[in-house]
């Protein structure tokens, strides 16, 4: 089937399940990235339910149709072709926060700081590290998401996820295989829809100072005023990627409109009109020379995705 001649019989399936208005033909997905780089999708829907999400799965299967799913778009870098077949945009149509006691249910949708501060004000710790970071609660889940000594394995209770043959499955800690920036939704296909956390009952003065001081480190330190898409590379064991571009005199270099940030050496920023090529030039770049002035090889933290 022809890239953006998804046949009328597929498309009226489509709209069966989702309405129009959340149904974007040719969509350009700079619009739907912290990066603000990104070719089209072929298809570009946004869900509202796992039921939603189920049968949008089961539709894909059917007639082939490859699907990509993005949630904030904050940890993504997408080819400048874009994607081919169907995107899943999970926003804010599933961002719902709820709590039980200490148990905190989300949508995927749900943007981290929104959940952090929700338990916040119910006075749950342990989402303190999470205000500060640009992403959806799905998106962190899938990444194990961290900063300042906490990631989302210390907190997730289970997960409720939609896989490729439309099955809805609850998967616990030991089926998720959280590593560093590591979950089995990298590896089984299956897409998260609901995060359960368990957080601990704390005064609420002690939560808030925390999590102002995460802020204001984060605020101080990191291009924040900048287009990109969080922290370029995973941090080396017993080093810091900062640190090693710096000491490479990387800070300031430039591929076309792509930086490294002068704010924070381990950041890639949009400087103006950057494209992915650009970004992934710099990339290389960056680790070339860092492993020429250091002996150690950095690894992109980011995720490359559409086509090449």
């Amino acid at each position: 089937m022809k890239r953006n001649n998804l046949s009328d019989e597929l498309l009226l399936k489509l709209k069966q399940v989702i309405p129009e208005r959340r149904l974007l033909i040719n969509e350009p997905l700079s619009k739907h990235t912290t990066f603000k780089i990104g070719g089209p999708a072929d298809y570009l829907v946004f869900p509202a339910s796992m039921g939603e999400i189920s049968a949008i799965m089961i539709i894909t299967k059917q007639y082939g149709i490859p699907v990509t799913v993005l949630g904030n778009g904050s940890n993504i870098l997408v080819r400048d072709k874009g994607i081919k077949g169907l995107v899943l945009k999970i926003g804010s149509e599933m961002s719902y926060i709820r709590n039980t006691g200490a148990l905190v249910t989300a949508g995927a949708g749900a943007m981290l700081a929104d959940v952090s501060c929700y338990a916040a004000k119910h006075g749950l710790s342990g989402m303190e590290f999470a205000i500060g970071i640009p992403g959806s609660i799905g998106g962190a889940v899938f990444m194990n998401a961290g900063a300042y000594s906490g990631e989302m394995c210390q907190v997730v209770t289970a997960v409720s996820g939609v896989c490729r043959n439309g099955n809805i499955q609850r998967f616990l800690p030991a089926q998720i295989q959280f590593g560093y920036r590591h979950s089995i939704f990298q590896d089984n296909g299956c897409i998260v829809c609901e995060v359960e956390l368990t957080l601990q009952k704390q005064e609420k003065p002690a939560i808030s100072q925390k999590m102002d001081e995460y802020t204001f480190r984060r605020e101080s330190k990191q291009p924040l005023e900048m287009p990109s898409a969080g922290s370029t590379f995973k941090r080396p064991p017993g080093n810091f990627a900062g640190t090693l571009i710096e000491k490479a005199g990387l800070k300031g270099l430039q591929v076309g409109g792509a930086q490294v940030s002068m704010k924070h050496a381990g950041f890639v920023i949009n400087a103006g009109g950057a494209t992915a090529e650009d970004v992934l030039l710099l990339i290389e770049e960056v680790q070339r020379r860092v492993y020429e002035d250091s002996g150690i090889m950095l690894h992109p933290e980011v995720r490359v995705i559409g086509e090449e």
